[in-house]
């Protein structure tokens, strides 16, 4: 999918630096960034969603705990 992306002049100096040392385009450098982001945040929603769930489980105990 196309999509275009206006990056302010810093940020762009940046990654153009970044993907001249690489050997490699900008474009290649924002999909790796982009796509260790969307892992991270995946990651990121997994554990929040166990933490919930283990929290939910354990709520007695925890209770206990904080009154002890």
């Amino acid at each position: 999918m196309a999509m275009t992306v206006r990056l302010p002049e810093q940020l762009d100096a940046q990654l153009e630096e970044i993907a001249r040392a690489r050997h490699t385009s900008k474009h290649a450098i924002l999909i790796e960034a982009a796509t260790r982001f969307a892992n991270s945040e995946t990651k990121t929603e997994r554990v929040l969603s166990i933490a919930d769930e283990v929290a939910e489980r354990y709520a007695g105990a925890l209770k206990r705990l904080e009154d002890a």
